[in-house]
């Protein structure tokens, strides 16, 4: 930076900052079971043919430091606030009161001063005073506590109506510890009704005790239940899934504004559960889903009304499951009739309902983005805190995950030649696709012989895990696809394909309402590179993610969901489906991702996986279906995801 004065006289202020890029990839990966060799290696493979056209502007992380971030500005701001706060507090005790500080200052007026002198900025600095720009519709947007409900129920009057039913995703409810007896070394009276899932408590015992707290945490791996003396179980009421921690919202934003318009215990539920178990057995140890209905058919009596079905993340699996649960003889015993007749409208918010590509990393080594990139130091931290072998078992243990696993095989996730989602890529592919999911860099050993797809990897995940793990995948869940008409209506009667929208399609509901809410814009993972591991004793694991940024490669999404696991949404949505035999209505909504940068949640426009629940824009149409008003609501279609699945070949 030079700094000029007037005359001849100059001086240079010359400064430079080293930022550390050194990041070590985890390892973990857990291996029971040895794969059988391989002879071939993947063949070359061709370009693929689909567009690559860039969806949006991402910025990059290792972008210039934000102008924002520099000390001459934080103590300029510093100092304007202070000097603020203390004239605002000073006047205020005094005699002689002085207006709130929005009538001392002009906010619309700045704006003006902004466009005057804004162009002179640095670019860095250009983008933040546009983003940040004061204007009188900004309220509009607002992210504040009951906002959207005030403003909703004064411009439309609207009023509750339906039940609601809200499911949260997975690892969202608190799990309490009702047990006394434990283990001889490890005993639960002390925990007794504490969360061991989801506040401080968790953290404490993980921190001080992490040997008995996984004890606690992990399911028994023959049953799929509670260990032997151990009992948790899902917390209930609004409280298990409002925040995770103190301070940490997740549903609570929701339902702040559901009570504006009229929603309290009488007509709404939150309808927690425990994750960790398989859905199977949600019913069989907990008798969730025989609740569930319960809870329908008395709002139904009550109010002579439907019940909205509002889930989130995994709960949008769980719901979807329930509906095929609910109809089906010897399960629910509803009838065909029973969803079409107590269900006025189903709510997929950033569901995952065709499955995550991270679930498979995270099954198969107990890695993911997060842990990957974090640097050296965290790296060795973690892994002698919660190795990727401890992170893999404790993974594993939980039914539930196994639940998010992707599906629809090559058809949605690709082949080692192209997918459908290449055109989403977050950077150039050039001619690599993201078909190839697990892809090694050179051949060490027989585990890393050859690339692999979705398909490829989900085999290769059977194979490196224990037969307990695969024993409970297959009597759970199914991951294929099949487009006959016939076989899809054979499936109703089969409990390992209702997970699966693609193998058991929609209730045959002609009255049932689908709105499907989810965010775009923001990088996700879509793809891996793996290595096979030189001394698998040292971390109990054959294959690990490659130690280097780049090992994860991204693609459109939420950040945590693929945005092509919404292709479902689209595929239901398609006329004569057979995926949704009632014809029943389908509305999307893409949310793009515009956080604020100031607000570590995000703020009003956000649309990452979690944080959307406290995006207004979410929370308006949210509360739009649960008043009747889902009519109002227009369907906003952004991405190129309905073009994508427009070219599947489904074969119908």
């Amino acid at each position: 930076m030079q700094l000029r004065k007037r005359g001849n006289e100059r001086s240079r202020l010359e400064s430079h900052i080293g930022d550390s890029d050194t990041v070590i990839d985890l390892d973990d990966s857990s291996v029971n079971d040895t794969l059988p060799d391989e002879d071939n290696i993947a063949k070359p493979r061709k370009a693929s043919t689909h567009r690559r056209p860039s969806l949006r502007k991402i910025h990059s992380a290792e972008t210039v430091r934000r102008f924002y971030e520099s000390k001459n500005v934080i103590f300029i701001f510093g100092a304007f606030i202070g000097i603020a706060v203390a004239l605002y507090f000073g006047a205020t005790s005094s005699e002689y009161p002085i207006p709130d500080i929005d009538q001392l200052v002009n906010f619309d007026s700045l704006s003006t001063y902004f466009d005057d002198w804004k162009d002179v900025l640095p670019k860095s600095l250009q983008s933040i005073v546009e983003s940040t720009q004061f204007n009188q519709n900004s309220k509009i947007l607002s992210s504040e506590s009951f906002a959207v409900g005030k403003q909703l129920k004064s411009k439309s009057m609207i009023e509750a109506n339906h039940s609601i039913v809200l499911v949260p995703g997975v690892i969202s409810t608190g799990l309490e510890s009702w047990g006394l007896e434990g283990t001889p070394d490890c005993p639960s009276e002390g925990h007794f009704r504490k969360r061991l899932w989801g506040s401080f408590y968790m953290l404490r015992t993980m921190f001080l005790d992490k040997a008995c707290w996984l004890k606690h945490i992990m399911l028994d791996t023959t049953t799929g239940l509670d260990p032997p003396g151990i009992s948790l179980r899902a917390a209930q009421g609004f409280e298990a899934a409002d925040f995770f921690i103190a301070g940490y919202w997740i549903w609570n934003k929701i339902l702040q504004n559901l009570a504006v318009i009229g929603y309290n215990p009488n007509n709404m539920v939150s309808a927690a559960y425990d994750w960790r178990l398989a859905f199977l057995d949600l019913e069989l140890r907990d008798a969730y889903f025989s609740k569930l209905k319960g809870f329908v058919e008395l709002q139904k009596h009550q109010s002579g009304k439907k019940s909205v079905l509002v889930g989130h993340s995994m709960g949008s699996q769980v719901i979807y499951y329930f509906m095929k649960w609910v109809e089906a003889d010897g399960y629910g015993n509803g009838g065909p009739n029973w969803v079409n007749d107590h269900v006025d409208s189903f709510v997929d918010i950033s569901g995952c309902m065709l499955g995550t590509p991270k679930a498979i990393p995270a099954l198969l080594s107990g890695e993911m983005k997060d842990t990957v990139q974090l640097n050296a130091l965290a790296v060795e931290g973690l892994e002698k805190f919660l190795s990727r072998r401890e992170r893999a078992d404790m993974i594993r243990s939980f039914g539930g995950i196994a639940s998010m696993i992707p599906k629809g095989g090559d058809l949605i996730w690709g082949n080692l030649e192209s997918s459908p989602d290449d055109a989403t890529s977050i950077g150039d592919l050039g001619n690599d696709t993201y078909g190839n999911f697990i892809r090694f860099k050179e051949p060490v050993g027989k585990y890393s012989q050859k690339n692999l797809t979705v398909t490829d990897s989900i085999q290769f995940l059977m194979e490196q895990t224990p037969a307990w793990f695969q024993d409970r995948m297959l009597r759970a869940y199914s991951y294929g696809f099949t487009n006959s008409a016939k076989q899809l209506k054979k499936n109703n009667k089969d409990h390992t394909k209702w997970s699966n929208p693609l193998e058991a399609s929609l209730p045959n509901a002609p009255d049932l309402k689908v709105f499907c809410f989810y965010g775009f814009g923001n990088p996700t993972e879509r793809a891996y590179y793996y290595r096979e591991e030189v001394d698998p004793a040292k971390t109990k694991l054959n294959v690990t993610i490659e130690k280097n940024y780049d090992s994860v490669l991204m693609a459109d999404g939420d950040g945590t969901v693929s945005l092509m696991t919404h292709s479902m949404c689209h595929i239901w949505k398609q006329a004569n489906s057979v995926y949704n035999p009632g014809n029943s209505k389908v509305k999307i909504v893409e949310i793009d991702h515009e956080p604020d940068r100031f607000d570590i949640r995000g703020g009003a426009k956000t649309a990452e996986h979690v944080d959307i629940l406290g995006s207004a824009e979410l929370n308006e149409l949210v509360l739009l279906v649960a008043a009747g008003k889902g009519d109002q609501i227009k369907e906003k279609i952004v991405s190129n995801l309905k073009e994508i699945v427009d070219n599947l070949e489904l074969d119908l």
